[in-house]
């Protein structure tokens, strides 16, 4: 277990970057975080790969009482992925479902506007997308932000992890056309266990790696990646 684990996220976008250099340099690839946790993770893998960096938001559907414990997901474009097996389980009404959703809506609102602005959503179609958080428990988040952009017709959706649940990792290869997990230990618990320092992404910390991101590529021209 000692081994497996990073010190923080960007060393865990560190080594997942290394997993994804066949995708250094794609004129059409774009990177895609979850925030807040997969920001730090996808900008190291973005400057690795010399790749635009953009956000796509997610959020998780806690059971009530267990908020830790997801049922699904909602993502842009209003989506929603439930956990069949978990609602079934713990016997979560229709209304309890629709309550969380529509709380965790307006948190999704909000993060639109406070990390986007003004600025329009990514190009989706015809583009290599790569979707990246800073780790897989059950997937309810990914899965959701799966669907919602597999409606807008990429050319190729990939899934990229520093860190994963083995049969989790396993599940996403039918649903997307690859998925890199830099290591899927067992047992996994939580992907937490698998960083010396794993505390919350800050919104803050999120606005100043999109800018440096920005930066770093401006928009038509190329720059080369940020060393490591």
């Amino acid at each position: 277990m000692r081994e497996a684990r990073f010190r923080d996220r960007a060393h865990g976008g560190l080594r997942l970057a290394r997993e994804l250099m066949p995708y250094a340099d794609r004129p059409n690839l774009l990177v895609l975080a979850l925030p807040r946790g997969g920001v730090p993770v996808a900008f190291e893998v973005a400057a690795a790969l010399d790749a635009p960096l953009d956000l796509f938001l997610v959020r998780k559907l806690g059971v009530p009482g267990h908020e830790e414990l997801a049922m699904g997901a909602i993502a842009s474009g209003g989506i929603r992925v439930l956990n069949e097996e978990v609602v079934r389980q713990l016997r979560v009404s229709q209304a309890e479902i629709d309550a969380v959703a529509e709380r965790e809506g307006h948190e999704l609102e909000r993060r639109e506007r406070e990390y986007r602005g003004d600025r329009p959503e990514p190009e989706i179609r015809g583009h290599t997308v790569m979707l990246v958080d800073d780790g897989l428990a059950t997937g309810s988040s990914m899965r959701a932000a799966v669907a919602a952009l597999q409606s807008q017709h990429p050319e190729k959706l990939v899934v990229a992890v520093p860190v994963a649940a083995p049969d989790t990792c396993d599940a996403f290869r039918e649903l997307v056309d690859d998925i890199v997990c830099a290591v899927t230990p067992e047992p996994f618990y939580a992907v937490g266990l698998w960083y010396e320092d794993f505390s919350q992404t800050t919104d803050e910390e999120v606005r100043a790696l999109l800018e440096r991101a920005r930066a770093r590529r401006p928009a038509g021209a190329a720059a080369a990646p940020e060393a490591a």
